[in-house]
């Protein structure tokens, strides 16, 4: 059974769902079967880490663009971001892909990565700007401005959806 398990995933979580559909308790790769709950719930936390990173980034390049460097079309700092979120989006991309299930998940994930990433956007925006720029929690909405499948398109940037007439320009 060890051996289905590592040649052929897929067969081997039908051979196991076929088991314990017919109640087959005794046929059961408990070692694996632990395994795999062990990693459903680090592919929770993998999520929201990288929806958190996310957001993190796309909250220090909406704030860079919009408040503090609104006349530069793009800010040095914001192409170093540019390339974590299009990196994150890829991990989260492929982590949904390969584990379909995290989809229903991720309202619930969404939410708390907001929150996570606001804090960290903060403390992070404000080693860039002076004294009298610090940023505090009413720095940025309450809630997220953007919703998940706005922030999952490619190429997508909170800047595209706050003047998005002038940047086409």
């Amino acid at each position: 059974m060890k051996n289905l398990y590592e040649t052929d995933y897929y067969r081997w979580v039908e051979q196991q769902k076929e088991y314990l559909t017919n109640r087959q308790f005794d046929q059961l790769d408990i070692d694996n079967l632990i395994g795999e709950i062990d990693d459903m719930s680090s592919e929770l936390d993998t999520l929201e880490s990288r929806l958190t990173t996310l957001l993190l980034h796309l909250l220090k390049y909406d704030y860079q663009i919009r408040v503090l460097n609104p006349v530069l079309s793009e800010p040095y700092n914001c192409r170093d971001w540019k390339g974590t979120i299009n990196r994150t989006r890829l991990a989260i991309n492929k982590l949904i892909k390969r584990r379909p299930h995290l989809q229903s998940e991720v309202k619930s994930l969404f939410d708390e990565a907001y929150v996570d990433g606001k804090v960290l956007a903060i403390k992070a925006m404000n080693d860039y700007v002076q004294p009298h720029q610090q940023l505090n929690e009413h720095s940025f909405p309450e809630i997220c401005p953007w919703t998940f499948d706005q922030i999952m398109e490619e190429d997508w940037l909170p800047f595209d959806a706050v003047i998005p007439d002038e940047k086409k320009m």
